[in-house]
């Protein structure tokens, strides 16, 4: 295969050499001797050479598909088996997407940049014996002029390769990491919020952004070496000739010799320098990185997980206290919900504050985690108005609300009429634009700026989990730490004991990719029980749930010491909470859930809504 290749290329290395040959026979033994018909017959046969030189063109891109296509089934063999073995291995969901990647565009791009690199290659190789074979028959004299500079610049290239190879990979690597680091702070926005961490994130994103520039500087200034290095290989020569054409000629160099010599420096030998090291100097460079991600090992970290950067920086916050330790610190704030806007005002009427005396107050459990303040807060909402901006319509508005202490309230409606703005209100996520918000007579506030930001505990739908350990995870709010006994306690209580005995343990390390997402929000409970915050908000944090194990985790936070409002998705967790409040925007409504049925249209719609066996 290869011999063919090479017998191929020499036609085009005949082209080369009866093109600047055929030239300078056709001046000195044509035109300038007086025989135009031998002139014009020597261009013919140049001519002939170029089309016999692209025939052969031809054959080698047939002959090239012979070397390449096997690279290429190899590279496929190989990243199917390391994604087959993973998946054996229980890794299928951290590879999955990176195996994909793999296996069709780094794969086809490795296929393509190494049929690139050797055409690229073998004609410059065969392209510059041509041009020496054909210097050496017209007058072996021109060697001293062209190869010299030749020579240089190529040596010139070649070293500056190596460190041009390694400044492309630390662009790309540089890239990438910033890629991944605003796609981690994308994500992870409204937890970086929630810390008061973006000070730090655009800190740390500012630090990749400069490297990024380093690298990019450093690979322009290798770049402009090659450009030196094409100047000197490529264009010194011709220039040198021309300086020294009185030398040659003096020496018996004859004027056709001299422009079958410019022709072979302009027309064959400059194209093919540049070609050759545009293409080594940035395809070489990344077929180099794609290869050593082909088969380099075979778990790539996954770019999307939670041990991120900016996840890291905010662990790193709150372990050492400089973020307050709320659930909000582990949960996204809400963003303005979706769907469509109810009109009118949203207003809580009397029937909105308990009709008894109050709820229960449950007894702590055993191994219920103890705080030096165990009372249930109230939460109190009056004339509470919120909107996503001056001009827009208010998603809240005028709200009030009394929730008892110890009270068990849910919170339903429409789809994007407000309930997680509301949680987000309550969590001190966002500010309210008019009214007053207290949590135990106490003002609400940024958890970062808020001394009771602990007592409160926010769950999203979208659960936080974090590289390290299963015990790392459930003590994030709890930097003082915890007993393992209570630890225990809380995991049994919300139904993670089977998730922890099939991880191993406790200490167990965990990757947040290979977890479900409902294995994911059990973590995220669990860590919310442990905690000192007695307001639980669940804002549709069991929606990855079954109907059984919501119920379990709905009732360990009910019968926990504390009040607890949950965003509910079935009509299990109305019937379970002790009053609900009906979002519809127009009125907020609230009540028993039989008193509901009776009197609020909205409240019988979403009963009728549900279907049977999610209740």
């Amino acid at each position: 295969m290869l011999l063919r290749l090479g017998g191929w290329s020499l036609l085009e290395s005949a082209q080369t050499f009866l093109g600047g040959y055929g030239v300078a026979a056709a001046l000195d033994r044509g035109f300038l001797a007086g025989q135009p018909v031998v002139g014009l017959g020597w261009l013919a046969v140049a001519a002939a050479a170029v089309v016999a030189g692209g025939a052969a063109t031809h054959r080698v891109f047939h002959r090239l598909a012979d070397l390449v296509e096997p690279l290429r089934d190899g590279l496929v063999r190989r990243v199917v088996g390391s994604a087959l073995s993973s998946a054996v291995a229980g890794r299928g969901g951290r590879t999955g997407h990176a195996a994909l990647s793999r296996l069709t565009h780094q794969t086809e791009a490795a296929r393509d940049g190494f049929a690139g690199l050797v055409m690229v290659t073998r004609s410059f190789v065969f392209t510059t014996a041509g041009v020496v074979v054909g210097l050496a028959t017209l007058a072996p004299a021109l060697l001293l002029v062209v190869l010299p500079p030749l020579a240089a610049g190529l040596v010139l290239f070649i070293a500056a390769l190596r460190p041009m190879a390694a400044r492309q990979q630390d662009f790309l690597r540089t890239d990438e990491e910033l890629a991944a680091r605003i796609g981690s702070d994308v994500a992870g926005l409204r937890d970086i919020v929630a810390c008061g961490a973006e000070a730090r994130a655009a800190d740390a994103a500012g630090e990749l952004i400069d490297a990024q520039t380093r690298a990019a500087r450093a690979l322009a200034r290798w770049a402009a070496v090659r450009t030196l290095a094409l100047g000197l290989a490529g264009q010194a020569p011709v220039v040198l000739l021309l300086a020294a054409a009185p030398w040659l000629q003096a020496r018996g160099v004859t004027a056709g010799e001299l422009l079958g010599a410019l022709t072979y420096l302009t027309q064959a030998l400059l194209p093919a320098l540049n070609t050759l090291m545009t293409g080594l100097g940035t395809a070489g460079t990344r077929l180099l990185v794609i290869l050593d991600r082909l088969t380099g090992p075979d778990e790539p970290p996954a770019p999307g997980s939670s041990t991120a950067p900016a996840v890291r920086a905010v662990e790193q916050d709150a372990a050492a206290g400089a973020v307050e330790p709320d659930a909000a610190a582990s949960a996204p704030a809400p963003a303005p919900d979706s769907g469509p806007r109810s009109r009118g005002a949203v207003t809580a009427p009397a029937g909105a504050r308990p009709r008894t005396p109050g709820p229960r107050q449950p007894a702590p459990q055993q191994g219920t985690p103890a705080e030096p303040d165990a009372a249930a807060p109230s939460l109190e909402l009056r004339s509470l108005s919120f909107s996503y901006g001056p001009g827009a319509t208010p998603v809240i508005d005028c709200l009030d609300l009394l929730v008892e202490p110890g009270e068990h309230l849910a919170v339903v409606g429409p789809s994007g009429i407000g309930k997680s703005t509301l949680f987000g209100l309550v969590a001190g996520l966002l500010e309210p634009d008019r009214g007053t918000l207290l949590i135990g007579g106490a003002p609400v506030h940024r958890p970062d700026r808020d001394p009771s930001a602990a007592r409160r505990a926010l769950i999203p739908q979208e659960a936080y989990v974090f590289g390290g350990s299963l015990r790392d995870n459930l003590l994030y709010l709890c930097p003082g730490g915890v007993p393992t006994p209570d630890v225990e306690a809380a995991v049994r209580a919300v139904g993670l004991d089977g998730v922890v005995r099939g991880l191993g343990g406790l200490d167990a390390r965990i990757d947040p990719a290979a977890l479900s997402q409902g294995e994911r929000q059990l973590v995220a409970l669990a860590r919310a029980y442990v905690a000192p915050a007695r307001l639980v908000l669940l804002d549709e944090a069991t929606c990855h749930l079954d109907p059984a194990a919501e119920a379990r985790a709905e009732r360990a936070f009910a019968d926990r010491p504390g009040t607890l409002l949950v965003i509910a998705h079935r009509l299990s967790s109305a019937r379970r909470a002790d009053r609900v409040l009906v979002l519809d925007g127009v009125s907020a409504t609230a009540g028993r859930h039989e008193e509901l049925l009776e009197r609020s249209p909205t409240y019988r719609d979403l009963v009728g809504q549900w279907h049977p066996q999610a209740g």
